[in-house]
């Protein structure tokens, strides 16, 4: 009895949840009030804000498939009411420990079992707005289906990514608007880093969790995969070392300036527009019993959708490598200007999944005492190694000198470094350091990052070029 008094008390003081999707692979917040944690882990909530904000990654899946969200969930008295109360891991550092018994877990005076137990337990309509589902519709999705749900709407969005930031290159480039140029602080990819900051605003943090309630891939697919993609910080960097490869070192740190100034303004941009839009939409008629009744009606939470789902994306990115390979084939034999763009289309994918791959090093810090968990080292090395690769390839093309390396290194560069890099996912984590408790750290972050890749890229094509003479 005092288990179970104690449990509805840390109900009320804790924001009730529910999982949106069966197997739900994004990690949502869930704690509304913060004056439970104790002082000396405010660090790792902002370390934890931070993780949030940008790629999660595979690291969701594998705690997802037992807790249904990434973050226990404990039930107070599950044979009775079925109430369901979502616990942030991080409550867990300052709260939670292990008992002598393996088999329990403490939480203040509440006492629950592991979480595999809860939510086998649980009775079916805490996991579903639907009653008239069965439960083997509602049963939580192999982890196999899992990856495969992820991976798909990653490629899918990642070559949508891809397609978007070359249409962007064009209409901004020499060729239409004449806005951007390659020698010149305005570099090519300036205007996908600025939309793609813009809509990570919207998609990726304000709007995030109200698309998760209609499919956690479609968040995943839509942030991760298309904004992540559509955004680069490799071609960012490849630009300002061309600027400095001829001596112009000046416009390289304007260049490195300028662009961090106006994504970061783009992204802010972003999310107080979509929060007035926000507003907006609440003060119409109607409110949110509407809109809660047509995300009912849309949402992929039973077995049948998500296989429903699966076979889409798989015939959408089976249409899409299909058309961007014999378009390739055709482009690479006439040795045309576009075979760059379906060989991208065709790699990108991969360097989607390598970053989603990184993403579990987010959060997590150094070492087993787990220290700089602020930064998120998933998308530091994500970033810095593209750019590093990406250089590397531009001393290639420099080395060999041919029409066909020019083609497929320049193709590798736009897709799998493209997409293994970006600055949507950057931003995203700089502002959420810019509005924690240590404002300093996003530009630490963000400087570092810079300085670090471009340092190495300056070893790596620079320092060839100059002593080959290329």
């Amino acid at each position: 009895m005092d288990h179970n008094r104690h449990g509805h008390e840390m109900a009320s003081s804790l924001s009730f949840g529910r999982t949106s999707s069966t197997g739900s692979s994004v990690r949502r917040h869930s704690l509304n009030q913060t004056a439970l944690m104790p002082l000396n882990i405010d660090d790792n909530m902002d370390s934890e804000s931070v993780s949030e904000a940008g790629d999660v990654g595979v690291r969701a899946l594998h705690s997802s498939h037992y807790s249904l969200s990434g973050s226990l969930r404990f039930d107070s008295n599950p044979s009775e009411n079925g109430t369901v109360f979502p616990i942030q891991d991080t409550l867990l550092h300052g709260y939670g420990s292990l008992s002598d018994n393996p088999g329990l877990l403490h939480i203040g005076s509440l006492v629950a079992p592991p979480a595999v137990e809860i939510i086998s337990r649980a009775p079916i309509n805490a996991l579903s707005d639907r009653p008239n589902e069965t439960k083997d519709e509602l049963e939580p999705l192999p982890l196999w289906m899992e990856y495969c749900s992820s991976l798909t709407h990653l490629a899918v969005f990642g070559i949508l990514g891809v397609l978007t930031r070359y249409l962007l290159q064009k209409l901004f480039g020499p060729s239409v608007a004449q806005l951007t140029s390659d020698g010149t602080v305005l570099y090519l990819d300036l205007p996908s880093n600025m939309v793609g900051s813009f809509l990570m605003g919207w998609f990726g943090i304000v709007f995030k969790k109200d698309i998760s309630k209609i499919s956690d891939y479609l968040a995943i697919g839509l942030s991760t995969g298309y904004l992540g993609s559509l955004t680069t910080f490799s071609g960012w960097n490849q630009k300002m070392l061309d600027l400095s490869l001829h001596g112009k070192w000046h416009l390289s740190f304007l260049g490195f300036l300028l662009g961090l100034f106006l994504s970061a303004y783009s992204i802010i941009c972003g999310i107080e527009t979509a929060k007035g839009f926000r507003r907006l939409i609440r003060s119409t008629k109607g409110g949110s019993g509407e809109n809660s009744r047509t995300t009912n009606s849309w949402r992929v939470d039973t077995f049948k959708r998500h296989i429903a789902s699966i076979v889409v994306m798989l015939l959408l990115l089976g249409l899409l490598w299909a058309i961007s390979g014999t378009l390739l084939e055709e482009e690479f034999d006439d040795h045309g200007s576009e075979a760059q763009l379906w060989l991208a289309c065709i790699v990108g994918p991969a360097g989607v999944w390598i970053r989603w791959f990184l993403a579990r090093l987010n959060g997590r810090g150094l070492g087993k005492t787990g220290s700089l968990k602020w930064v998120p080292f998933g998308t530091l090395i994500a970033n810095v190694s593209a750019a590093c690769v990406m250089a590397a390839l531009a001393t290639t093309k420099k080395a060999v000198n041919s029409k066909n390396c020019n083609i497929i290194a320049t193709g590798i560069q736009f897709g799998l470094m493209g997409c293994l890099s970006t600055v949507s996912t950057l931003m995203a984590e700089f502002n959420a350091m810019r509005e924690s408790q240590h404002p300093w750290r996003a530009y630490a972050y963000a400087i570092f990052t810079i300085a670090l890749s471009f340092g190495l890229g300056v070893l790596i094509y620079d320092v060839p070029v100059w002593a080959k003479g290329y």
